[in-house]
Formats: C-alpha cells, sequence, structure tokens
C-alpha cells in the first residue's frame, strides 16, 4: 500500500464514517504526514519500533507535551482504521501511551472587559455595527469561530428566540438567542449588510465582509485581537475566549451544567465540567454565605 492511496482511503473514512470535520481531518492528516517524512518506510511496513523512535525523536524536537499527545492519538487512529479495513494484522501503536496533560484552565474575560470591548467599536464606520453584532453573537450563544462564520440567515428563527448552529461533525443544535442579540443582527442586517454587493452563492451568509462573501475565520480573529488591544484588555485572547466566558458567566450565575452544554454542543458533560473549575473565588464564596455551618 502507497501513502497516497493510504492517505486518501484514511481521508474518506474519517470524512464519511466518522463524519468529522474538515479542520479535525486536516489535523489527523497532518499528525500522520510528520511520520512520513520520517522515514521511508510504506504504511504496511512500520513495526512498534519505528513508532516509538519516531516519538521519542519528536519529543526531543521541542514540541510541548499537548502536540505530543495529538500526534500519538493521530498515529493511533490512522493506524487502527489500517486495522479495522484488515489491511493489518496489527497496531504499531496500540502500547503506545499518552503523555498526561496537566488541565489548562480557559481565559475568561469579565463582563466588564467585554463592554470595553464592545464600546471600542467604531459605529460609525460601516463594518461596525456587523463587528459588535458578531461579538455579541459570540459571547450570547457560546459559538465557536467556524459556527459563526458559517452562520446563514436560513438559521435564524427569531421569533421562537432562536439559532440554529451546524457544529463538530455536521451536528445541528438550537441555541436560544437574547433579544438583545437579535435586535443588534438585524440593525446590521437593515443598515449595513442590505446595501453589500453580495456575491453569488453567498446570499443566505449573515456576516460578510466588503466583497460580498462571508468573513473567514483569520478575519474574526484580527477583529477580536484589534478591539482587545483599544479597549486595553491585558489577557492573551481570541474569539474561543467569548465561548469560554458564556459557560462561566452561565455557570456562575445558576446555569445548569447539562444545559451548558446542550448550548455548547459537548457531546460528553466531561467537556464542560472544565468550567466548573474556571471561578475558584465564585465558588468558595458561594460556601461561605450558603453552608450552614458558616451561617452559625
Amino acid at each position: 500500500m502507497e501513502w497516497k492511496d493510504a492517505l486518501y482511503d484514511y481521508k474518506m473514512y474519517l470524512k464519511l464514517e466518522k463524519r468529522v470535520s474538515d479542520n479535525t481531518i486536516e489535523n489527523y492528516l497532518r499528525d500522520v504526514k510528520k511520520l512520513i517524512v520520517s522515514s521511508e518506510l510504506l504504511p504496511l511496513q512500520y513495526q512498534q519500533d519505528d513508532i516509538t523512535q519516531f516519538i521519542h525523536s519528536f519529543a526531543a524536537s521541542d514540541y510541548s507535551v499537548r502536540s505530543q499527545a495529538r500526534v500519538i492519538s493521530g498515529l493511533k487512529s490512522f493506524f487502527g482504521y489500517l486495522q479495522l479495513e484488515n489491511f493489518r494484522e496489527d497496531n504499531p501503536t496500540s502500547l503506545l501511551e499518552t503523555p498526561k496533560i496537566g488541565m489548562k484552565l480557559p481565559d475568561v474575560l469579565a463582563e466588564v472587559e467585554i463592554d470595553a470591548m464592545v464600546e471600542a467599536i467604531d459605529v460609525s464606520k460601516p463594518e461596525g455595527h456587523r463587528n459588535r453584532a458578531i461579538l455579541e453573537t459570540l459571547y450570547g450563544c457560546g459559538l465557536r469561530v467556524s459556527e459563526l462564520v458559517g452562520l446563514k440567515l436560513s438559521d435564524l428563527f427569531f421569533d421562537e428566540g432562536f439559532i440554529r448552529v451546524i457544529g463538530k461533525g455536521n451536528k445541528q443544535r438550537l441555541v436560544p438567542i437574547s433579544t438583545y442579540t437579535m435586535d443588534l443582527i438585524n440593525l446590521y442586517k437593515d443598515s449595513v449588510r442590505c446595501h453589500c454587493s453580495i456575491k453569488e452563492g453567498y446570499e443566505d451568509f449573515v456576516f460578510l465582509n466588503r466583497r460580498g462573501k462571508n468573513l473567514s475565520r483569520v478575519m474574526i480573529f484580527t477583529i477580536v485581537k484589534e478591539l482587545s488591544i483599544i479597549a486595553g484588555v491585558k489577557k492573551t485572547i481570541s474569539p474561543h475566549t467569548f465561548r469560554h466566558s458564556f459557560a462561566t458567566h452561565l455557570l456562575k450565575n445558576g446555569a445548569d451544567l447539562r444545559a451548558i452544554q446542550l448550548m455548547l454542543g459537548h457531546e460528553s458533560i466531561t467537556t464542560t465540567e472544565i468550567y466548573t473549575h474556571v471561578d475558584q473565588e465564585f465558588i468558595r464564596d458561594a460556601i461561605i454565605k450558603f453552608h450552614p455551618r458558616n451561617n452559625e
């Protein structure tokens, strides 16, 4: 089996059977390609010692523990596929141990920091109303950046107070949207978007760039970064920070963890539980305030 055939078949397996997103597929393929450039062996020629040697070499190249874990996971997936399809009888990665990764708590913006970033937007510029609607949608609905740029007019069910979100693996979920955020999206649609020269094929996308196409992920990162600098926010943030802030603020104000899981589109509630560790000061204050032994 040549690498070209193996990678194509593996890609089709991930896309059609596992139904993972294009970004995830590219990440898996990138991990396997790191192995390819390390030797001249073909997929069916690799043995456990070859894989172990590659991992040791990779780890010695000053890659982070998280990067090492990701590559090992990618290789396990690839060789597991070859075994599943009976291309190989064995899996040379079966005994590989994934390095332990310490829990990295996400950065969270305070409400005053989010307000400062929103206020930093110059609404006298054509893109001002759009950028304000973008920030409020990220924070108000807890969207991933890919979900935001893919949001379409046909996904807006404002009469019912929901938006339809296409998440990882093309899985759909309905997320509540506040009247405030709906008003900002409508303001953008009625004052800016309606005057855009929209390119064919992009008529249904909510957020557009000056060329009439949907915004890229990179552009959303740029918008957020520039606004954080103007607002004087000292934290290192990204569009995903608004998603973390959405979940943390909901939990802090008493929302059920299961409800937050559904709104974020997490398959496992274990993923959502990270937010219970974010605001330790809030949890401590709650114990002091409500535990009966502290009220005696």
